[in-house]
């Protein structure tokens, strides 16, 4: 890759990323006819932690100086993660999974309005037509009051709003804080409620087939998180985060060759619009910081 450019490496960490966490949530969807919610949660959580903690020791990251600050604020990821996984993987388990991912990448355009209501972050009025947009895409893909809406499509939407509160809370958290660490404890909060949510379900016989499913989902989440982090690292922001919508690519892929599912025409309709309305959204939102950027530059001093 010596021929690459930092951008275009961020941008394949990215795909790469996103691929990953796509690929782990059809992982988890195969097992979701055999295999209640809490239970699947919970074994690829106990899968997930020991690699993730020996992830973090290995990059230094393990580390528990950080400011009561820092830590309020991974705590408060950590219960925004737990709300997330629920209802996420909930609605994963009675949707498809295109639709489940085409929900969530409205989250760029919720986090970039949360930031302006609770931090008063700029937002012009081509980003609030854009978030507005975005949301009508939402509907589309929904559809309340048509044939296809259910209750989990609700579950969805409620994800990308918990979503949007864990990731305002990370652009909260202090250089201090190493991302690997966050997650270690954001996995650790999600298997504690899966073994809570345990008691509230029988336990059904885990198979060889849903050990080798679990295990697939853990090592990529994990790679998801690994790649996520070196695409944050190189390159440049504006450049590679429009490449999360490779996710969505990759669900509808999964979705049609494991799954058999075929979205509707206002599904693809939909989900376009929200990814046309995300890249803008992102698109702005670098302008605005290159202009704060020379302006502070600019003034005297």
């Amino acid at each position: 890759m010596a021929f690459l450019t930092d951008n275009m490496r961020g941008a394949l960490f990215m795909m790469g990323s996103m691929t990953a966490f796509t690929v782990n949530d059809a992982f988890m969807k195969s097992v979701s006819t055999d295999l209640p919610l809490m239970q699947s949660i919970f074994l690829r959580g106990v899968i997930v932690l020991p690699l993730l903690i020996l992830l973090c020791k290995s990059m230094g990251q393990l580390r528990f100086d950080l400011s009561r600050r820092d830590w309020t604020l991974v705590l408060i990821r950590t219960v925004a993660e737990m709300g997330g996984a629920f209802l996420f993987i909930k609605a994963l388990f009675n949707m498809p999974l295109a639709n489940v991912s085409a929900i969530l990448q409205a989250l760029p355009l919720t986090v970039s309005l949360a930031a302006a209501l609770f931090f008063q972050e700029p937002l012009g009025w081509r980003r609030i037509t854009a978030i507005i947009v975005g949301f009508a895409g939402v509907l589309l893909i929904v559809r309340p009051g048509g044939a296809d809406f259910n209750v989990y499509s609700i579950y969805a939407i409620a994800a990308v709003l918990v979503v949007t509160v864990r990731d305002l809370a990370a652009r909260r958290m202090s250089r201090d804080v190493p991302s690997t660490l966050a997650a270690v404890v954001a996995a650790i909060g999600v298997t504690v409620m899966a073994a809570i949510g345990l008691l509230t379900e029988t336990w059904v016989p885990v198979t060889v087939p849903h050990v080798g499913f679990l295990t697939g989902a853990a090592v990529f989440i994990i790679g998801g998180y690994v790649f996520s982090v070196a695409a944050m690292r190189v390159g440049e922001i504006g450049f590679v985060a429009p490449f999360r919508y490779t996710s969505l690519l990759v669900a509808l892929i999964l979705g049609f060759l494991v799954f058999g599912e075929i979205p509707k025409a206002l599904t693809f309709l939909g989900a376009g619009i929200v990814v046309a309305m995300g890249l803008f959204t992102l698109y702005r939102e670098q302008r605005v910081k290159s202009r704060l950027a020379r302006q502070v530059v600019s003034q005297p001093r």
